[in-house]
């Protein structure tokens, strides 16, 4: 595997196990109470967070199970994945894809969401690792709005993704008056 790639997944790894211990010490009723009637609750963030994920590496795994012919990555797929981090560190707000916007749970559980998403992050991990390297400078995945990128800009927009909602956590954390109880 590209020690790049594993880098930025061993980062990404350790931010999710850093959520996780923060958010164990908070009880699973204010981590299910929406800030707003129409914000989502600390869980449905990690929803969709975890569906992001998950239907990204749905959609690699599709696109390479029939062999495609593969453009190698040139400069538009670099500036598509520069425009896209900007947009993320951005206060702009776009409505997300209905995929991984609509229908998140109205209730979990802190064990059933970090169990949730450590499955599905040991499957990304497991699948990129068995990549060959070769793979890695083309233009594999498809960001629903910025286009064609390679594995590693999904990565990369994986942990600003993550970045960013980290942050909605916190506030919505805050908008309910969240206090830790362990």
């Amino acid at each position: 595997m590209n020690p790049k790639i594993k880098q930025q997944l061993a980062a990404l790894d350790e931010d999710l196990r850093l959520l996780l211990t923060d958010l164990d010490g908070y009880s699973e009723q204010k981590l299910n109470q929406k800030p707003s009637e129409n914000g989502w609750t600390v869980f449905q963030v990690m929803h969709h967070l975890v569906r992001t994920e998950d239907l990204s590496l749905k959609y690699v795994q599709k696109k390479l199970s029939f062999n495609p012919d593969l453009p190698k990555a040139g400069l538009l797929a670099y500036a598509r994945k520069f425009i896209l981090k900007s947009y993320i560190k951005s206060p702009f707000k776009v409505k997300a894809p209905a995929p991984v916007g609509e229908d998140l749970p109205e209730y979990s559980t802190f064990w059933e969401v970090a169990k949730i998403w450590k499955n599905q992050r040991e499957a990304l991990n497991s699948y990129l690792m068995q990549l060959p390297n070769e793979l890695f400078d083309k233009e594999i995945y498809k960001h629903p709005m910025a286009g064609k990128m390679t594995l590693g800009a999904m990565v990369e927009f994986f942990h600003a993704h993550f970045k960013r909602h980290k942050k909605q956590i916190i506030r919505t954390l805050e908008a309910v008056d969240a206090v830790k109880i362990k």
